[in-house]
């Protein structure tokens, strides 16, 4: 049945590429009138979505298409957060044209340069300041993104929103991936333990949230023109909406996909601290209640990301993402381990989940 439905998609991945190729050569027929041959289209890559990148050469200009099943995909939610993005002063891919329709969009190419691969390798050799430079104007941006984006037109992160995400924990990593039997104690310990998450959420100053604001979706452009005062490129921005003012912080520094030692976190999110307070984005707000609220949303992002990445490897064939998982556990650990009102959620873990966990997933520790 497996092998049957993976040929079945792959049928019908091939028919939306023609389809998108036709439209692609349609559309830059009207913006180029002198391009000749048809084009093709080069794999630029998937990712934790339904999406699909190609890209398009014409004349030495790169444009990347994309291939968004309307049944799965909002390309009109995708125009209108570009252009959100875009007024707030923030480097997102233009649109030039979208096929509202049949789920198809030409955008900007930002080329192939993300945070991602240069900080790992600042990282290995010590280069800091490079390291700290690519997060300066990090957040920068984020501090744009949430000083001059009205969070009152994006749909708000409520409770049921935060604490269904953090129940992918416990239906995909617990007991799909884990095969883990979750019994009444234990579940009450669970709820208890995410509905304290949800009301630190909650009980924070809401603004724009971009949600996925990470080493993975910011990207360097114009690598050759490359500045200290370079803003980075800013993608996968569609599931932007108004909630708690650390969320995309604590993505940013407490990445799923590199770590950085405590001293430095601090030190950087201290960068953000005083960058916001001084555009009025956080008056009230102590740095000891700034490191609280740092910590808790974390905690929420980390319980749910557990449960996506497992979801990705079981429902959608994409088992890279599980590689990524012990890094977020750690993160789970440390910093939950601050909080007393965590304890039963947090022993639950340690006594039930990461023994299986750390089997599963080839733990060291």
């Amino acid at each position: 049945m497996t092998n049957l439905k993976q040929l079945q998609q792959a049928k019908s991945n091939s028919a939306r590429r023609q389809q998108l190729t036709d439209w692609v050569n349609s559309v830059l027929a009207k913006l180029l009138p002198d391009l000749g041959t048809p084009l093709s289209l080069e794999v630029v890559s998937g990712d934790a979505s339904f999406r699909r990148y190609f890209r398009v050469i014409v004349d030495e200009k790169a444009f990347i298409a994309v291939d968004a099943p309307p049944d799965n995909e909002d390309c009109k939610n995708f125009v209108r957060k570009s252009n959100l993005l875009l007024q707030a002063g923030i480097n997102a891919p233009k649109v030039y044209s979208a096929d509202y329709v049949n789920g198809f969009m030409l955008l900007e190419d930002f080329g192939d340069d993300l945070y991602l691969p240069y900080l790992l390798a600042a990282q290995q050799s010590k280069e800091l300041d490079f390291a700290e430079n690519l997060y300066r104007r990090a957040i920068d941006s984020l501090v744009l993104l949430q000083k001059n984006i009205d969070s009152g037109i994006l749909g708000s992160y409520d409770r049921e929103q935060l604490q269904g995400e953090m129940g992918l924990f416990v239906d995909w990593f617990c007991v799909a991936l884990l095969g883990i039997k979750i019994s009444d104690k234990d579940r009450s310990h669970i709820e208890s333990g995410f509905s304290f998450l949800a009301d630190a959420a909650l009980s924070q100053p809401q603004i724009a949230v971009h949600r996925d604001y990470h080493s993975r979706n910011l990207m360097i452009l114009d690598k050759a023109n490359y500045s200290e005062d370079s803003g980075p490129g800013v993608i996968d921005f569609q599931d932007a909406i108004r909630g708690a003012y650390t969320y995309d912080l604590v993505s940013l520094l407490r990445d799923c996909y590199i770590s950085w030692q405590p001293d430095l976190i601090d030190k950087w999110s201290g960068i953000y601290f005083d960058a916001a307070k001084s555009a009025g984005i956080i008056k009230e707000i102590s740095p000891e209640k700034f490191v609280r609220d740092l910590d808790l949303m974390g905690l929420q992002r980390h319980i749910k990301v557990m449960g996506i990445f497992a979801r990705l490897c079981i429902r959608d064939n994409k088992p890279q993402f599980l590689a990524d998982i012990p890094m977020v556990i750690n993160y789970f650990l440390e910093v939950g381990e601050k909080y007393e009102e965590l304890a039963p959620l947090l022993g639950w873990f340690k006594q039930t989940v990461f023994p299986v966990a750390k089997r599963a997933l080839k733990l060291e520790s």
